[in-house]
């Protein structure tokens, strides 16, 4: 493919696109390095818990870093489409987004091989659900886009990555990092790691809100119904896993419960998918720029989100 044109020479960029403003979030917010992180002190905390308290711990950071090094390794299709598709803008922030990632999945290494000094293998620790998720689904929908970046490949890709992984799984694996460590006051520099993670992936998770709200004011209803489509089908598979992640332990430690986290994603599930169904009533313009608020309202005719059961 050759280029006939350069964006920047012709109209220079858009800073007031969406994708922008994160952008220059990332480079306020997003320069921290794992390295700087201290875990002496989590070492000695997690030392001095018990057993299951320990295996919970390692359950839920094997499940972190894998996910984060699934991420990392399955977001440059999605780069290449945009830069395929000249938007620049989007391209930026996306190299910043693929460099964030890249720092979660180190952070997550300091911490499990140098700060509590965990070795071998911590695969068992995945649930049926999270490698379907993560080895099948994750991959799939992703690398689709290098033959196939149709409207409907990059909403299944984004919704996949963005809506469930990012803005489901990680939302709850944070609500449970915050419900021992803060509650418990333990591993400070994880609880700094997990902090700074957070604060990145709420930029990730804007931009697949973006992408998704823009695609639909794009190309309408059909878009829609392969979002609603692919949300349903995998917060399913999502809530299966939490679920499956809690059932070893009886009691669960820490005085936790699976309904708080079942009950946490379906609220992130639901908190993103209305975001998207905005852009049902907004122009694309507002989309592009983050104005307007689509009233609200869902178009006159269109039934709720119909959520599964947990």
């Amino acid at each position: 493919m050759t280029r006939t044109t350069l964006t920047t020479t012709q109209s220079g960029l858009d800073h007031r696109l969406v994708p922008m403003r994160l952008w220059r979030k990332a480079k306020q917010l997003g320069t921290w390095d794992p390295a700087d992180i201290d875990f002496s002190a989590d070492a000695s905390d997690f030392r001095q818990l018990s057993d299951p308290e320990q295996d919970l711990l390692l359950r839920l950071t094997a499940q972190f870093q894998a996910g984060e090094e699934s991420v990392a390794y399955d977001l440059l299709p999605l780069l290449r489409v945009a830069a395929r598709e000249g938007r620049i803008e989007e391209e930026m922030f996306l190299t910043a987004y693929l460099w964030e990632e890249a720092k979660h999945v180190e952070g997550f290494d300091r911490f499990l091989r140098s700060g509590i000094e965990v070795s071998g293998d911590l695969e068992s620790y995945f649930t049926n659900a999270y490698r379907r998720l993560f080895l099948t689904e994750l991959p799939e929908s992703l690398n689709r886009l290098d033959d196939d970046a149709s409207p409907e490949a990059v909403a299944d890709a984004a919704v996949t990555y963005q809506m469930i992984v990012e803005g489901v799984l990680a939302e709850t694996g944070y609500e449970a990092y915050y419900s021992v460590l803060e509650a418990h006051d333990i591993l400070p520099g994880m609880q700094q790691f997990i902090r700074n993670v957070q604060r990145d992936e709420a930029r990730h998770v804007a931009y697949g809100v973006y992408l998704l709200s823009r695609l639909v004011a794009e190309h309408g209803e059909p878009i829609w119904t392969v979002i609603e489509d692919r949300m349903n089908e995998l917060i399913r598979l999502a809530i299966e896993h939490i679920q499956a992640t809690l059932a070893p332990y009886d009691p669960i430690p820490f005085g936790l419960t699976a309904d708080q986290f079942v009950e946490h994603g379906m609220s992130q599930f639901q908190k993103r998918i209305q975001r998207i169904e905005r852009a049902r009533t907004q122009s694309l313009e507002d989309v592009l720029t983050g104005g307007g608020n689509g009233g609200g309202r869902r178009p006159s005719g269109t039934a709720p989100v119909s959520l599964p059961s947990s």
